[in-house]
Formats: C-alpha cells, sequence, structure tokens
C-alpha cells in the first residue's frame, strides 16, 4: 500500500470517528494543490474521487493529464475575474465565491452542456483580514444574488478556521458558519453544504455539522510551496 493510501485511510477513519461511524455524510475533497499527477493517481487509486486546487495553471494542466480519471475537480482558491472562464469551463465546484461580480463571471462562462456550476459563498468566519471571503452578516444577500443567477447551483458556504490548537475556539468559529447556514436555509434558499474543516481542525468542523472537508497535508504531506510558486 503507497504512502498515500496509508494516509487516506488514517484520514477516513478520523472522519468516521468524529461522526461515530456516519461517513457517509461527510464527502472528503483531497487538496491536491503543488502535488503532482502522480501523487493524484495515487489518491484515486486508494478510492479518493474529490480533488482540490487552487491555482489555475497548476490545476488545468493536472486535469488534462488525469482526464482518464473520473475524478470531481473542486476549486477552492482566491479566484480574480480574468481566471473565472477558465475555472468556469474545467471545474464542477467552485468553494470561494465571495463578491456578486466573480459569481456573474462564472455564470456567464459555465457552459450551458456541462450543466450547473456547484458553487460555495465563502464567509469569513476568522475575522482575519487575510482571508476571503464576506462577512457572516453579509452571507444572506450574497447567496440570494447567486442563487439568482443562471447556470449555478448555489450548493451552501465555505469558510476557514483560524490555526489554533484549541478545539472550543475552533468550534466557536465553525459554529459561525452553520449559523449563517441555518439562516439562509430559513430564508428558503435550500442549502445543502458545508465545507469546513481541513488537517488540523476536521474534528471541531464536523461537530458543527460540517458537510464537506478540505484535507491536503494529512494525505499528501507538507506542500513543495516552491513548485507551488
Amino acid at each position: 500500500m503507497s504512502p498515500i493510501a496509508v494516509n487516506l485511510q488514517a484520514v477516513r477513519r478520523r472522519i468516521s470517528s468524529a461522526l461515530q461511524g456516519d461517513s457517509d455524510r461527510v464527502t472528503l475533497v483531497t487538496v491536491s494543490k503543488s502535488h503532482p499527477p502522480e501523487a493524484l493517481r495515487a489518491a484515486f487509486a486508494a478510492g479518493a474521487r474529490d480533488f482540490g486546487e487552487s491555482y489555475v495553471q497548476e490545476a488545468l494542466a493536472k486535469i488534462a493529464a488525469l482526464r482518464d480519471l473520473d475524478a470531481t475537480w473542486h476549486f477552492i482558491g482566491h479566484l480574480q475575474g480574468n481566471k473565472a472562464r477558465d475555472v468556469a469551463e474545467t471545474f464542477d465546484w467552485v468553494h470561494a465565491v465571495d463578491r456578486s461580480r466573480i459569481a456573474a463571471a462564472l455564470s456567464k462562462a459555465r457552459p450551458e452542456a456541462r450543466g450547473n456550476l456547484n458553487v460555495l459563498v465563502q464567509v469569513n468566519i476568522s475575522d482575519e483580514a487575510t482571508k476571503g471571503g464576506v462577512a457572516p452578516a453579509a452571507a444572506l444577500a450574497l447567496a440570494r444574488e447567486v442563487a439568482a443567477m443562471p447556470r449555478l447551483a448555489l450548493r451552501g458556504l465555505m469558510g476557514m478556521a483560524r490555526p489554533t490548537d484549541d478545539v472550543d475556539e475552533q468550534r466557536a468559529q465553525f459554529r459561525i458558519l452553520r449559523e449563517a447556514f441555518d439562516a439562509i436555509r430559513k430564508e428558503g434558499i435550500g442549502l445543502d453544504t458545508l465545507s469546513m474543516g481541513m488537517s488540523q481542525d476536521l474534528e471541531a468542523a464536523i461537530a458543527e455539522g460540517a458537510t464537506m472537508v478540505r484535507i491536503g497535508t494529512a494525505i499528501f504531506g507538507e506542500r513543495n510551496r516552491k513548485a507551488a510558486a
């Protein structure tokens, strides 16, 4: 068994333990940014099907190289307007919609033949200037705009907690996202996805209702930052 397969098994055990065995409730997105296509093939062979990428040009090359795999591709990075067409034409999910302008660009560029693009509104739950996302109080307004756009399927919200080993603090941040999610659903917008939780805090995210976790380091090891740059 490859090291990646071993790591993937360990992550699945963590998810299953956090869910007390109900592992089907959470989708595992393997964050493969900065890792080569061979690593993604190893993960796919071990059962991974959802892959998260943050850098458009790197991702396009990988998707082309792995076209034979029946994989689902998630764009999880900050999206610039000039890259919206590439992402809309290639990816299945976009996790970080935090501006109406970006949503409109994705809507306009999405090929009708590919069906609706699944999108998540990013919410800044850590109150950090270095992280993208709308303020929690602004999530409903943006969700309403995105939900009305053609060729987009608004599925839910995404957020990232600030790095900390304090589980109570992790959960408090994820609770902000879940409460925004619940408030939007009460307004009649049919969300079904809460994308939150990474290698260091997936248990806290699942405890607060995550339906999708984004795990990179615990599966692939530390990122090759030089390659990413």
